[in-house]
C-alpha cells in the first residue's frame, strides 16, 4: 500500500508552506505530493489567497528528488489542453520525470465565476476531448505533426512538443459517476481514484471500473485503484480530538469518513479499503503546519503496511 500526501492549499498556504510539507513528504518516506487545483476557499478566510498547481508543482519539481508529483485534481475548465500539455510536459522535464496528471471536469462554479473563468454545462465532454486532445500531443512521434477537429477544440498541424520526459505520464482520473466516468477511466487512465467515500462504495465503483475496462477489452488489473481520505492521527484520544479541532472537524465523523483515530485504528481501516483492490492512499491533511502529524503517520502507519 503506497501513501501519498494530499493538501488542499486553497484553504490557506503559501509556497513556503507546500514547500515544508513536500520536503516532509520526502524525508518521511511517503511516495508523492499532491495537491488540489482550486482557486477559491470553501470554508474559512483562504488567507493568503490562492496559489496555482502547475506553478507550485515546477518549483517542487526542483527542490525535490524522489516524490512523484501530482495533481488530485486539476480541472479541465482552467486550462486550455494544449497548454495544458505543455505545462505538464515541462514540469515532468524540470523533475527528471516524476509527474502525474489527475484530470476531472472541474465542478466548483464560484471560483469561476470569482476569477472570470468560463463555466461551461457542457463539461464532461469537453474533458473527454481534453483527454483526447493530451494524449494525442504526447503520443505523436518526433517530427510528426497532430491535428484535432473536436467538437470543443480544434488543434491544426501541431508539431506536437515538447515531450514529456516519461515515455508516459500517468493519467489519473476518478468519481463517482456510474456510467460515464468509467468507461473515460477504462479509455484513458493509468489509475483510478475514489475520493472521499466508504469502503463500500469504493468496491461497488472499482467493480464498475473493472468491467467497463473489461467491455473495452483492456485488463482491469492494469490499473491502479486508490482513494483519498482525510487523515486524523494521534498517539492517543487527546491528540485526536487536538487534531480534529484544528480542522473544524468532529472525531466521530471523521472515524466514520476518514482515516482517524490511532495509528492501530487507522492501519486496520486501511486494511479494509486494501480488501476492495485500493493500492494507494491519498492522506489529505489539512492542517499543512503539523508537521509532527506527517511523522506520526510515517513512523506509526506506514512502516505496518
Amino acid at each position: 500500500m503506497d501513501l501519498r500526501i494530499f493538501t488542499e492549499p486553497q484553504q490557506g498556504a503559501d509556497y513556503d508552506t507546500l514547500l515544508a510539507v513536500a520536503k516532509a513528504t520526502e524525508d518521511l518516506g511517503f511516495d508523492a505530493f499532491f495537491r488540489s487545483d482550486h482557486y477559491l476557499h470553501m470554508g474559512g478566510d483562504g488567507l493568503p489567497g490562492p496559489t496555482d498547481a502547475w506553478i507550485t508543482l515546477a518549483g517542487l519539481a526542483r527542490e525535490t528528488r524522489r516524490i512523484r508529483l501530482g495533481t488530485l485534481m486539476t480541472a479541465a475548465t482552467f486550462r486550455l489542453p494544449g497548454v495544458l500539455a505543455i505545462q505538464v510536459a515541462q514540469v515532468d522535464a524540470m523533475s527528471g520525470g516524476r509527474v502525474e496528471l489527475g484530470l476531472g471536469a472541474g465542478w466548483y462554479e464560484a471560483e469561476h465565476t470569482a476569477y472570470g473563468i468560463p463555466f461551461p454545462e457542457e463539461k464532461f465532454p469537453r474533458l473527454e476531448e481534453q483527454l483526447e486532445i493530451i494524449t494525442g500531443l504526447w503520443g505523436t512521434a518526433p517530427g510528426e505533426r497532430f491535428s484535432y477537429d473536436g467538437t470543443y477544440y480544434e488543434l491544426a498541424d501541431s508539431p506536437a512538443l515538447p515531450k514529456p520526459a516519461q515515455s508516459r505520464v500517468p493519467l489519473l482520473l476518478g468519481g463517482l459517476g456510474p456510467r460515464r466516468t468509467p468507461r473515460l477511466a477504462a479509455r484513458f487512465a493509468d489509475e483510478f481514484n475514489i475520493p472521499f467515500a466508504s469502503v463500500e462504495d469504493s468496491a461497488r465503483q472499482f467493480d464498475r471500473v473493472r468491467e467497463a475496462a473489461r467491455e473495452q477489452g483492456r485488463d482491469p488489473g492494469e490499473l491502479t485503484y486508490s482513494n483519498a481520505l482525510v487523515a486524523c492521527v494521534g498517539k492517543d484520544d487527546a491528540e485526536v480530538a487536538r487534531r480534529a479541532a484544528a480542522i473544524g472537524r468532529d472525531v466521530d465523523e471523521l472515524k466514520r469518513n476518514g482515516l482517524a483515530g490511532s495509528p492501530e485504528e487507522v492501519v486496520d481501516k486501511i486494511g479494509r479499503y486494501a480488501q476492495t483492490g485500493s493500492s494507494r492512499i491519498y492522506l489529505q491533511i489539512l492542517d499543512l503546519h503539523d508537521l509532527d502529524h506527517l511523522e506520526l503517520i510515517s513512523s506509526r502507519v506506514q512502516d505496518r503496511l
